[in-house]
């Protein structure tokens, strides 16, 4: 299959793996590889969480650098492999396309999860019908924080914040990483996040998780920014959005949510710890589903953009190559 058609499947593959998150979500758990990471890292965190802080730095840098080389593995070999069966359609280009828009898009697909944040968002404000202990029985499924005693507009702030944030991390991160390096590059990017979420934190985790936050803090930088760009800091302008993401703890969290408190309007944040946009309004029903409208264009511009990210780097690396050659 000629070069530019290859690189016409990769950008296929971004729109496969969308067709098929929005068609059918998730796979079975028993079948979805983000899963396996999750069992991989549960079972080695007890192991190395309770060392000393230098023993439980060590292993569990360790622990993560074993856990990234397994999944680069399995996606070289799964690339690899596809690449075998299009070269053997290469007599036919268009078949050859096909197949490897299909085939990389059903394996990109498990690496990114929009349908299920949409969903799982949405319910939350689905939920204020049952009443507001359902409301914060829902928000529970997606934030760690306790929910028992937030008044309706606290739950509309969680939701929006963890929809803004994921928006990045289940979605606009693993299509710029497949689209700059391919199905590794999403894994890599989704083992990283999801060891972040599962061994990131102070306490028992300060040590044994410190690579694993640091890891992701990397992975994430550009995506976050691209994120915050996709959703608009509206009127506010970038310079405002600057000053909000400052304000927050991690280094990429505050950009989409600052972006989405900007864009709505509202104010986000966690007492105690960060206000974005503290002077805006509290936030209500139509609020939260506006981010979800916001996000859902997010999603389409994110695509588009992998979409061509994945057809022109290549090209335009190799053009480099050719100039200092």
């Amino acid at each position: 299959m000629p070069a530019e058609l290859a690189l016409l499947g990769a950008a296929g593959a971004v729109a496969v793996a969308l067709a098929v998150d929005r068609a059918l979500g998730e796979p079975p758990l028993r079948w979805h590889p983000v899963a396996w990471i999750g069992r991989y890292l549960g079972a080695l965190g007890p192991r190395v969480r309770h060392a000393r802080p230098g023993t439980a730095f060590a292993l569990g840098t360790l622990a993560w650098a074993a856990g990234a080389a397994l999944v680069l593995a399995a996606a070289l070999a799964l690339q690899a492999a596809l690449g075998l069966v299009v070269a053997w359609l290469a007599p036919i280009p268009l078949a050859a396309l096909v197949l490897f828009a299909l085939a990389a898009g059903l394996l990109l697909k498990p690496l990114l999860a929009w349908r299920m944040l949409h969903d799982e968002v949405a319910a939350v404000e689905d939920a204020f019908a049952e009443g507001l202990p359902a409301a914060r029985a829902r928000l529970s499924r997606l934030v760690s924080r306790d929910t028992s005693a937030l008044d309706a507009h606290e739950i509309r702030e969680a939701a929006i914040e963890t929809l803004a944030e994921n928006l990045n991390d289940s979605v606009i991160a693993p299509l710029c990483w497949f689209a700059a390096a391919g199905l590794p590059g999403a894994a890599l990017y989704r083992y990283a996040n999801t060891a972040d979420a599962m061994w990131g934190y102070r306490g028992d985790w300060e040590w044994a998780g410190k690579c694993a936050a640091r890891a992701d803090d990397v992975l994430s930088w550009l995506p976050a920014r691209l994120t915050a760009l996709l959703i608009g800091p509206g009127a506010a302008g970038w310079a405002a959005l600057r000053r909000e993401a400052r304000g927050t703890p991690s280094p990429n969290g505050g950009w989409p949510m600052g972006a989405m408190a900007l864009r709505l309007g509202v104010r986000l944040g966690k007492p105690g710890v960060y206000a974005l946009n503290a002077a805006g309004r509290a936030p209500e029903s139509d609020d939260l589903r506006a981010a979800l409208t916001i996000a859902e264009v997010a999603v389409f511009r994110g695509a588009v953009c992998a979409a061509l990210l994945a057809f022109a780097l290549p090209l335009l690396v190799s053009a480099l190559f050719r100039l200092v050659a």
